[in-house]
């Protein structure tokens, strides 16, 4: 287990953090009653998010599958959230036993649990390190302790650009999208999913404000927004699409019955 050197160990409990609202929707327990109640005023104006919140779960499984299918043996996962069974680790060493795994986010709750909880096999390797998105050189600095950048590496960012502004004054997501894809050999593999107001927008107008009242940022982006981040980089099919339309399998084609996800979905190579 490898961490920052000053991780915290302290939970904020008076404030909802984004990775227990979305435990709560996932029908988790390690959430406090803040983070019930965000999740349940979010739910009440924004009938999509658990379904969404199911479906993100299952485009990530998908997508790492797909990127260990085709040869990618090291992956790094930031925004972890709490470990919820099969996490990523799972989905990838059930391809290859030997598969590296490094697991990166900034919440204390995730800390714990992810030295608890991210057990992977004897034959491969799954760590975790406590730092923030908004800190690519810290993040890769400690990833690169256990992944070798020189070979490709699946990175994931799995619904977490939608917490992040897109200000060049502020988080500066474009920018920070950039640097992290810079420390990535050729063949590697980006994996995103965002929140979009196209397809539901005056829910996830409420739903915004929901989170923006709570003091958490949020930013949906549109399709053309969402698309940049993929700029330079190679899409692999169908693109850029509705989560639960990437790649889809049987439940996921089941899923999309039961009404709309306004959450985009893609994976790209680096060239």
């Amino acid at each position: 287990m490898t961490g920052s050197d000053a991780a915290p160990t302290r939970i904020d409990t008076s404030r909802p953090h984004p990775a227990r609202v979305y435990d709560w929707w996932l029908g988790g327990k390690d959430n406090y009653p803040v983070d019930e109640e965000l999740a349940r005023r979010i739910l009440a104006v924004d009938g999509t998010v658990v379904r969404g919140a199911r479906a993100n779960r299952r485009f990530m499984h998908r997508a790492v599958r797909a990127a260990a299918e085709a040869g990618i043996r090291q992956f790094l996962d930031i925004g972890t959230g709490i470990p919820t069974e099969p996490n990523l680790h799972q989905v990838a060493q059930d391809v290859d036993p030997a598969a590296k795994v490094v697991y990166a986010d900034n919440d204390p709750i995730v800390l714990r649990h992810a030295e608890a909880l991210l057990h992977g096999t004897a034959e491969g390797l799954t760590t975790y390190v406590h730092a923030d998105v908004r800190d690519p050189g810290t993040i890769l600095r400690l990833a690169g302790e256990s992944l070798d950048f020189k070979q490709p590496v699946a990175l994931s960012l799995v619904a977490l650009t939608h917490y992040l502004s897109d200000d060049p004054a502020g988080d500066d997501v474009y920018g920070l999208l950039e640097r992290y894809v810079a420390g990535l050999a050729p063949g590697s593999y980006l994996i995103l999913s965002q929140v979009t107001p196209d397809l539901s927008p005056e829910a996830i107008e409420k739903a915004a404000e929901h989170f923006r009242r709570s003091g958490t940022p949020f930013y949906p982006r549109s399709l053309a927004e969402f698309s940049r981040f993929f700029d330079g980089l190679e899409l692999l099919g169908p693109g850029v699409i509705p989560v639960s339309g990437w790649r889809p399998g049987p439940e996921d084609v089941a899923a999309q019955a039961e009404g709309i996800v306004p959450v985009y979905a893609g994976v790209a190579r680096t060239s």
